[in-house]
């Protein structure tokens, strides 16, 4: 949202630009038009009203204000496309639907194909290094947030926690939950830990060094980034992806926020028993 603001701004202030750069050339045209009408005097016309500098002034004062209005409103329609790009997962299937997520997904879009994610080396909550090799075999369910999000994580890991709860106990269909932390300088190893106990021991939290995290947000198209800073104390924007995958690690399905226990563990059933069929 900042991003986009700043984008706006950018463009408005180019618009503000070429909008006084018009205003004046009307303001030239009148003034011509009434010398004119002044040098018209006993059926002589003064053929030269205005200073003979004006028009070449005037040229080169319009290239001067025209060529960086043109030129920052192009800049930032080109930002305002990648910033789009940025927020979005753009997965190969079915398009999303109006009622998309952070995550570029609708509710009924299906990805087909391995084109979102890749290789991470990452470490656990129990200070143990975790590869992608080590969630092969399983289904997962991967969330992308941090431990000090005010609302939509804990609300998020509340859903997870349930809907696996759901999918266990009557459908006995085993998912790992999987907690990758966008924000790893406050969230340590010990400190995620901590965390994730307090919603379900069954979470596994991943946390590493800033340029491993930011590798594996890549991989997986996940937007984040650090606003609203006031010293130690920050907030993460973020497209809050959840994503499932199945046990050759390719992402079959991602949900947004506006899923609630009963939707996510349906959806989640109907991938996995696909498969088994």
């Amino acid at each position: 949202m900042f991003a986009a603001r700043r984008l706006l701004l950018s463009c408005k202030q180019g618009a503000n630009q070429a909008a006084s750069f018009l205003r004046g050339r009307r303001i030239q045209s009148s003034n011509y038009s009434q010398s004119t009408r002044q040098g018209t005097t006993h059926g002589r016309t003064d053929l030269n009203p205005l200073p003979v500098g004006t028009a070449q002034t005037f040229s080169r004062s319009r290239a001067r204000y025209a060529a960086p209005a043109l030129a920052l409103g192009f800049t930032g329609f080109l930002a305002f496309l990648h910033y789009n790009d940025e927020r979005r997962a753009v997965p190969k299937g079915q398009p999303s639907s109006s009622n998309s997520s952070g995550c570029g997904c609708g509710s009924n879009t299906t990805v087909r194909g391995p084109i979102i994610g890749g290789p991470f080396t990452l470490m656990s909550t129990q200070n143990k290094v975790v590869t992608e090799k080590d969630l092969r075999d399983k289904w997962v369910l991967l969330y992308f947030g941090y431990s000090f999000s005010p609302d939509v994580g804990p609300e998020q890991l509340k859903m997870i926690s349930k809907a696996v709860d759901k999918l266990e106990s009557n459908h006995d269909k085993k998912i790992l939950p999987v907690f990758v932390t966008l924000d790893p300088v406050r969230d340590t190893p010990s400190h995620l830990h901590a965390y994730l106990k307090e919603f379900d021991d069954r979470i596994l939290g991943l946390t590493g060094s800033a340029s491993a995290m930011r590798q594996m947000a890549q991989e997986y198209r996940v937007y984040f980034k650090k606003v609203q800073e006031d010293g130690d104390d920050y907030l993460v924007d973020t497209s809050h992806n959840m994503y499932l995958l199945n046990p050759k690690l390719e992402v079959v399905r991602c949900f947004g926020v506006e899923y609630n226990p009963d939707d996510l563990s349906q959806e989640v059933l109907k991938e996995v028993t696909s498969l088994s069929q």
